[in-house]
């Protein structure tokens, strides 16, 4: 939470207090803040909506997003959320995405408790695709046949200043999958089925887009997914289980998130699917004893797109939400 919430908010913070911050690193800042939140403000903190939350049209708009205020501030201020995504299946211009998001920010910083900036997440997976006249590049499978780290790295560095410029401080990429299921359906969006080939263009993935300070002005978190597994459920089909042996766990789909530990990812993503009969967002091995302690990663983990109301809809482990949320809690 740290990391994420107040060294990835960069300037951001600077609109609250400036006198304060300044004085403070992000770290102290960060402890400093923790130790005055709510058990509510925490929960809040751990909460990532989508912009049709807060929205005054919901499903797809045609037109320029226009923002509900009266539902986003009962997001931010009666409920403290964190972090909001764009889910749209639209691509908007800068001059509509800086508003927006400064209303967001706004509101976030001048209207509650502590002043802390909402994170806004994007999946800018082969150029920030959200953003009209962005850069777009080919999918990572179209960047890996070019067998280049560099060519990677350039794309991510450009990718994370075009979002970075329009207030997107988050990115869900890269994708990390190795592609071994012939009829997986996002075989698109990895590097494909080397292990080795993964690590490495993975690797210039992240530090072409986290740089060498996240408080940079150029910078985005990356997300290393989908830990762990993802790409290779049984029948093929997204989402679902993989029966997969220990040693091949280890040998080929891991490898390309350890690296991206080492690295310093600032974010993992989990996999949606159950892994040998397991939830993975209901799995304290994979998400405490491995990932945690074995690669000692100490960034942020998040959920993907509603895995955690699946474990009662899909897995049925749990009996409801709240057992549910009490489960992945509990697991990391």
């Amino acid at each position: 939470m740290k990391k994420l919430l107040f060294v990835l908010a960069g300037t951001l913070l600077l609109i609250s207090n400036p006198a304060t911050l300044v004085a403070q690193s992000a770290e102290d800042r960060a402890s400093e803040l923790l130790s005055r939140m709510t058990l509510e403000e925490k929960v809040g903190q751990m909460t990532q909506l989508t912009l049709q939350a807060a929205s005054a049209v919901r499903g797809t708009p045609t037109e320029s997003h226009q923002l509900n205020e009266e539902a986003l501030r009962t997001a931010i201020v009666q409920d403290h959320i964190g972090s909001m995504l764009n889910v749209y299946d639209m691509a908007m211009t800068a001059d509509e995405w800086l508003p927006l998001i400064t209303t967001i920010q706004r509101v976030a910083v001048e209207e509650t408790r502590l002043g802390i900036p909402i994170l806004y997440g994007i999946d800018a997976v082969h150029g920030n695709n959200y953003l009209s006249g962005a850069t777009l590049f080919p999918h990572q499978l179209g960047l890996a046949a070019a067998w280049s780290p560099e060519l990677v790295h350039r794309a991510a560095e450009i990718t994370a200043r075009e979002s970075r410029a329009v207030g997107h401080l988050w990115n869900f990429s890269p994708v990390l999958d190795v592609g071994r299921h012939p009829v997986w359906s996002r075989f698109f969006e990895g590097f494909g089925e080397d292990p080795f080939v993964a690590t490495e263009l993975g690797s210039a993935s992240i530090r072409g887009q986290q740089g060498e300070d996240l408080s940079s002005s150029t910078s985005v978190a990356a997300t290393a997914k989908h830990y762990l597994g993802y790409s290779m459920p049984l029948s093929g089909k997204d989402r679902t289980t993989a029966w997969i042996p220990e040693r091949q766990l280890r040998e080929i789909f891991l490898p390309p998130f350890r690296r991206a530990v080492d690295d310093g990812v600032a974010t993992i993503m989990v996999n949606s699917g159950d892994v040998n009969g397991e939830p993975v967002h209901a799995s304290k091995r994979m998400l405490t004893q491995l990932l945690r302690h074995e690669l000692g990663f100490e960034g942020v983990a998040v959920s993907d797109w509603q895995d955690i109301e699946r474990l009662v809809t899909i897995h049925r482990v749990a009996v409801d939400m709240k057992d549910a949320v009490r489960q992945a809690v509990l697991a990391g």
